[in-house]
């Protein structure tokens, strides 16, 4: 027969292995657990440098627009005022007079619709115009896609 002293210590030794093996795996559990909470802090992290990135990149891109909005209205400033001149010191009568007095009424009106307009501005009524005329667009790209190709060869 069992020596009872033999099998209350065989009890035992499976009871302090179980003990063991649950305790290994609560620990195993709290590991898995604390990973999964370093990595949503990573997580969080990260998504809000990306965020951060994109909004100081699209506050740099509205400085930029707005800079270019400036240089351009500047520039149609600038154009106006060689109308004026161009106006003042070209000839006045016969039809010299007539070509000086066209080519500056046009280039003030380049001038004025730069000042008014902007860059943006005429980023949309490019965008107008191709919309309208899509196939006139296309050949017009064409041809300076050739002619920028003639050039660059050259």
């Amino acid at each position: 027969m069992a020596n009872p002293t033999t099998s209350s210590k065989g009890n035992e030794t499976r009871g302090a292995g179980s003990q063991g093996f649950d305790k290994a795996r609560e620990a195993g559990a709290q590991a898995v657990d604390k990973a999964k909470e370093a990595a949503s802090s990573v997580g969080e992290m990260v998504g809000n440098a990306a965020h951060t990135a994109a909004q100081a990149a699209g506050s740099a891109a509205q400085n930029v627009g707005r800079k270019a909005d400036d240089m351009t209205s500047s520039a149609g400033s600038g154009i106006k005022q060689f109308g004026d001149t161009i106006r003042e010191h070209g000839p006045q009568g016969g039809v010299l007079g007539q070509a000086t007095k066209t080519v500056a009424d046009t280039t003030k009106q380049v001038g004025k619709y730069l000042e008014e307009e902007g860059l943006s501005g005429m980023f949309e009524d490019v965008t107008k115009l191709i919309k309208r005329n899509p196939i006139p667009a296309i050949l017009v790209g064409v041809g300076l896609g050739v002619l920028i190709g003639r050039v660059m060869r050259s």
